[in-house]
């Protein structure tokens, strides 16, 4: 749609428009004025944001029933939003990536952070998966895998339609194979010299968790002939990569059979077998039930789901931080490691630190903070926007 043809969404006198041409790119939806033509637009649907002044701000998609009213797309009035402008910014995202991997398996889009808000790539080789966690993405589908294909090369695309942001945007959770033939069994990814089994069709999110890249390599610098325990382990995150990097022995600990199943057929496939074991369970009884049986690890891994994925959850989740931090720090042996990590983006640093070293204390152990980590640059941070950099890991020798 050519922009004159837009329909016009205002701010009110008062909003803050610097915030927003200084890059914020969300307008909320206390902050226009909301009239009778404003909530006739369609969800998904692009307008032209004016100021208080009518002076033209930009092109965004626009969502009546999500309190992030707008999204800036394209700062530029002019732009027009079509298959040409979305492959631009496909081609721009791999640009990047190739400089930084050698293979083609990382985050290709990381939403609002390369120009596409709620838009995310995950990229597996011939294969690339979108999760379309905005109106506007799931309106412009069809557009967007060709783009996506034509910039990559890839053979299939799929759309993953999981996720609490796609039902904060009204949308449904259908999964779908836009290009191509879905894989019929999990993909092996090899990273840190492990191989990763990634289920891209029924495991979580688009199947495996690139964002942990190199905490993993990090922590896998602390496991050489180490005893380790992987907790929250997923698809066996940190403890294969601990084990490529030379531990003795490592133990993943999660709630769900497939996730550990997959994370046994990662360690089959990278020759690790015999030096890997999985225990399923809920991982606070777990915690617990390991410090009744006095077992002792050199380095033990948290790597949760989000416990605090809003402000409203926040103090909540700060608490449930610092439980895992208390019930781990007594697994650890004396001059061991702990590495406790979250994402959540409602809970910044200085919070979920404190609540961990809270944790800790509470267990009486007495912790050095070695190394703070964050997302790898495949996962860029957009600086006006704090939710970009969500993920954190915090290494501490006890």
């Amino acid at each position: 749609m050519m922009p004159s043809s837009l329909p016009v969404v205002r701010l009110k006198p008062k909003a803050n428009a610097r915030a927003i041409r200084h890059g914020f790119p969300w307008v909320y939806d206390n902050e226009l004025v909301i009239d009778r033509r404003t909530r006739k637009i369609d969800a998904g649907a692009l307008a032209l944001l004016e100021d208080g002044e009518r002076r033209p701000m930009g092109i965004v998609a626009v969502n009546p029933n999500s309190k992030i009213f707008c999204r800036m797309l394209d700062r530029n009035p002019e732009a027009v939003i079509d298959e040409a402008w979305l492959f631009a910014k496909f081609a721009r995202a791999v640009e990047m990536r190739d400089r930084l991997f050698p293979a083609p398996f990382y985050r290709l889009i990381h939403a609002e952070a390369d120009g596409l808000p709620g838009v995310v790539v995950d990229r597996f080789g011939d294969t690339a998966v979108i999760q379309p966690n905005a109106a506007w993405a799931e309106a412009l589908i069809g557009p967007m895998a060709d783009a996506l294909q034509r910039a990559t090369g890839v053979t299939t695309v799929l759309k993953n339609g999981s996720g609490r942001a796609r039902t904060l945007e009204g949308l449904d959770e259908e999964n779908a194979t836009l290009i191509g033939t879905a894989p019929d069994a999990p993909l092996p990814v090899v990273m840190n010299g492990a191989t990763y089994m990634a289920d891209l069709t029924g495991g979580q999110k688009t199947g495996l968790f690139y964002d942990q890249r190199p905490n993993h390599a990090f922590a896998a610098r602390l496991c050489k002939d180490a005893k380790v325990l992987d907790v929250f382990s997923h698809v066996g995150g940190f403890a294969l990569a601990s084990l490529a990097g030379g531990a003795a022995s490592a133990l993943s600990v999660d709630g769900s059979a497939a996730a550990l199943d997959l994370a046994e057929a990662g360690a089959q496939a990278s020759g690790f077998a015999d030096r890997f074991e999985t225990r399923k369970g809920d991982a606070f009884d777990v915690l617990a039930a390991l410090g009744e049986e006095g077992a002792q690890f050199d380095v033990v891994i948290c790597d949760p789901p989000a416990f605090a994925p809003s402000k409203p959850a926040m103090e909540k989740g700060l608490r449930a931080y610092e439980r895992v931090a208390r019930l781990a720090a007594p697994l650890v042996a004396e001059g061991g490691y702990l590495v406790l990590c979250s994402c959540s983006h409602a809970a910044d640093l200085t919070r979920f630190r404190g609540a961990s070293v809270r944790g800790i204390g509470r267990a009486g152990r007495n912790a050095q903070l070695i190394h703070t980590g964050f997302a790898g640059p495949d996962h860029p941070l957009m600086p006006q926007l704090a939710e970009s950099g969500y993920l954190k890991s915090l290494f501490f020798r006890l």
